[in-house]
């Protein structure tokens, strides 16, 4: 297994570097220093706080050890990143893009993010929201007048309480040619047209009901009210103004630059007649390109404070415990009122998890594609910030 350690970065007093490793031994470059500071230039992101030394130190190397100790050792092939207060305090690659070419994961390798590509879709949502073209408690038949689904609004899509059933399992159920790539359009298509033969049809806003199926006309919302591609207008206004070089929502011209995805044995996973559907999964990234989104998140450019607040608040309450949903994003909601917000993936061989702990000014986010359960446990890094730590979650 090839291992490669990018750089871990730890830095003092608002951005003077203390630490910097590359291939674990030396310094950064003069480059990738011009690099950073010029993204930081044109994006205006916050700039890193001071950070105790010593902590970051420490903070390093306990990331390296579970790193080696619970992903090297079963596998991992993909990327991690773990920061704080703006500075990257942690960042490690290991194995093969095509396990069969022996491409090494390096950091503009894009992984498929599966269901981590939902925050994209919803704080777009959002932004439209913000720009006053929509309102989230519009019924979505305003917007698709051919829906013939009473009471779902947009909001009970972001937040999984539309009540609708999972297009992942009812395409097939009704007989959909396996053979025929399915589109957002033939997912909107058949649930009007064949709304009689579906099943498990609930009520909206009596429970959270994870689905893809939300999303996935999510994005036909954000076609509608933008008049551009859901792959075009992520491009235009997350992509390239965040310089995610490396960010693209697939599309068949991108099968060139796609990295496939594995079973735990290696075996490449088959590319399927679901893999065109978009909005609930379907972006490709990677977690440096990640990082500069959860960055954007932390500042007022793209979404205002008392907008991201509707996005963080727990819509699901009906169960007791510390797990819910808000628009986009999975929590842990904790009785004293600590909130974790997180987001993870799978689809096919591909792993995904995005920690933002808020309060702590705390990032750690990991992408593979050959598959690893292990990658899920990161939540237990949490614990190096004095984070809470949630309960036990799945892949979604």
């Amino acid at each position: 297994m090839i291992q490669y350690i990018r750089k871990s970065r730890i830095y003092l007093l608002g951005g003077m570097l203390l630490l910097s490793l590359l291939n674990g031994c030396g310094l950064a470059t003069h480059h990738e220093e011009m690099q950073d500071a010029a993204i930081s230039k044109l994006f205006a992101m916050p700039a890193a706080a001071s950070i105790n030394s010593n902590s970051a130190i420490q903070w390093s190397t306990q990331c390296r050890n579970w790193f080696d100790n619970n992903l090297l050792r079963s596998g991992f092939n993909g990327g991690m990143l773990v920061a704080k207060g703006g500075n990257v305090i942690f960042e490690a690659y290991s194995g093969f893009g095509h396990l069969n070419r022996k491409d090494t994961v390096n950091i503009n390798t894009p992984f498929h993010i599966a269901s981590v590509s939902k925050t994209f879709t919803a704080m777009s949502v959002l932004k439209l929201w913000q720009d006053q073209l929509i309102n989230l408690d519009d019924l979505f038949v305003k917007y698709f007048p051919e829906f013939n689904y009473p009471g779902i609004t947009i909001r009970s899509l972001l937040n999984h309480r539309s009540g609708l059933p999972n297009y992942v399992y009812f395409m097939e159920d009704l007989g959909w040619d396996t053979h025929k790539f399915i589109t957002n359009q033939d997912v909107l298509n058949t649930l009007v047209q064949r709304k009689s033969d579906i099943k498990n049809i609930e009520k909206p806003n009596s429970h959270f009901t994870y689905c893809n199926t939300n999303y996935a006309l999510l994005a036909l919302l954000i076609e509608k009210v933008s008049h551009l591609p859901y792959p075009e207008y992520l491009k235009k206004n997350i992509f390239e103004p965040m310089q995610m070089k490396n960010s693209f929502v697939f599309t068949s011209a991108d099968s060139s630059r796609t990295t496939p995805s594995y079973d735990w044995r290696g075996v490449e996973q088959a590319f399927t007649y679901q893999d065109k559907v978009y909005g609930d999964k379907n972006i490709f990234s990677t977690v440096e390109d990640l990082y500069k989104w959860d960055r954007l998140l932390s500042t007022d450019q793209f979404l205002k404070p008392h907008i991201l607040e509707e996005a963080y608040k727990p819509y699901s309450n009906e169960k007791a415990g510390i797990r819910n949903y808000g628009l986009g994003w999975r929590m842990y909601k904790f009785p004293d009122g600590y909130q974790i917000i997180y987001h993870n993936g799978w689809w096919h061989g591909n792993n995904a998890v995005f920690i933002r702990m808020i309060k702590e000014d705390a990032t750690i986010i990991l992408l593979g594609n050959r598959y690893n359960r292990n990658i899920y446990r990161a939540r237990d890094l949490m614990t190096l910030f004095n984070a809470h730590i949630g309960e036990s979650e799945g892949e979604e």
